[in-house]
């Protein structure tokens, strides 16, 4: 399920508006607490949270655990190593998305709330 979920994002099956951010996430979980289910729900919400962002890391985006084990696999394939310098400029410029990325959701999610 979470890698079709991984594919049907790419895809452009889902957008923005079924993204949630860690407002949105936090908003979930405390609607999962408050539930009357006995805490089952909020512990599965809490496995299919850690599962995804397990999933989500090893993508093989710049400045993520999966975009670092891609650029090993590309200096084992060339046998020698990206000049850091490169590598620094290609996981800042990794970051910086990845954090408008983060600050887009997260606006969406405070403007959802209200």
């Amino acid at each position: 399920m979470i890698w079709e979920s991984v594919i049907d994002l790419i895809s452009g099956k889902y957008g923005l508006d079924q993204m949630s951010g860690p407002v949105g996430i936090t908003n979930e979980i405390g609607k999962a607490a408050r539930a009357k289910d006995g805490g089952v729900g909020l512990i599965n919400l809490t496995a299919i949270i850690a599962l995804n962002l397990g999933v989500m890391n090893l993508l093989p985006l710049p400045s993520l655990d999966g975009g670092r084990i891609f650029f090993l696999i590309i200096e084992a394939i060339r046998r020698k190593p990206l000049k850091p310098e490169v590598e620094g400029y290609i996981h800042f410029a990794g970051m910086v998305l990845l954090l408008l990325l983060m600050v887009i959701i997260s606006c969406k999610d405070i403007i959802k709330l209200f």
